[in-house]
């Protein structure tokens, strides 16, 4: 099926959005975040402090301009997966390609630096994905034909977004997703001690 062409309007909307998540990143990694305002993002995007609050829900979303459409990707990982794969298999596949690409990202020093430094950005970075949980649960749940509170399912959900925190600063992010989403597939097994030489 064809994808709709996107409007005009829509292209310049995100076009905007873009111009605004970039201006404000650009003036945290160069100030600190507490030291820029709305005004001063504003400004540099050369938008209203109006414009900017109608793309993003307040300074913490500025940051992780990039949030806005997980919710509906998870779902998607889920009851769109190929045939034959497992919802686990399908949610592995997009965390891996999701935050991978965010990982490797050659601002990423930066942009963890300004994370780690600031608390509410460190609050708001923990929360971003686990806030998911109830929608991403009740979509495993619906696939598996239990009750959408099943707590299995919301247990798996959250663990399964809490993944990106688990593996952050790992020497093989790839690998830790993987051992992760293994413990969550085959169950727990304590680790063995190196053999004696």
């Amino acid at each position: 099926m064809p994808v709709p062409p996107v409007s005009r309007r829509e292209r310049k909307k995100a076009a905007t959005r873009q111009a605004i998540g970039d201006a404000a990143l650009q003036l945290f990694l160069e100030r600190g975040y507490d030291q820029v305002g709305i005004r001063d993002i504003a400004d540099a995007a050369d938008v209203s402090t109006a414009t900017v609050f109608k793309h993003f829900s307040g300074k913490e979303a500025l940051v992780f301009d990039q949030d806005e459409d997980r919710e509906s990707e998870l779902i998607a990982a889920v009851r769109q997966r190929a045939p034959g794969q497992s919802f686990l298999d399908a949610l592995q596949q997009h965390v891996l390609d999701t935050w991978l690409s965010i990982a490797a990202h050659p601002q990423r020093a930066e942009f963890v630096s300004l994370v780690e430094s600031t608390p509410v950005l460190r609050a708001y970075a923990e929360r971003m994905w686990t806030r998911h949980t109830d929608s991403l649960s009740a979509a495993i749940a619906d696939e598996i034909g239990v009750d959408p509170d099943n707590l299995a399912c919301v247990a798996l959900a959250r663990f399964v977004l809490d993944i990106p925190t688990l593996a952050r600063g790992r020497q093989d992010p790839r690998a830790a997703v993987e051992e992760i989403f293994g413990i969550l597939a085959h169950g727990w097994k304590p680790p063995r001690e190196p053999s004696a030489p």
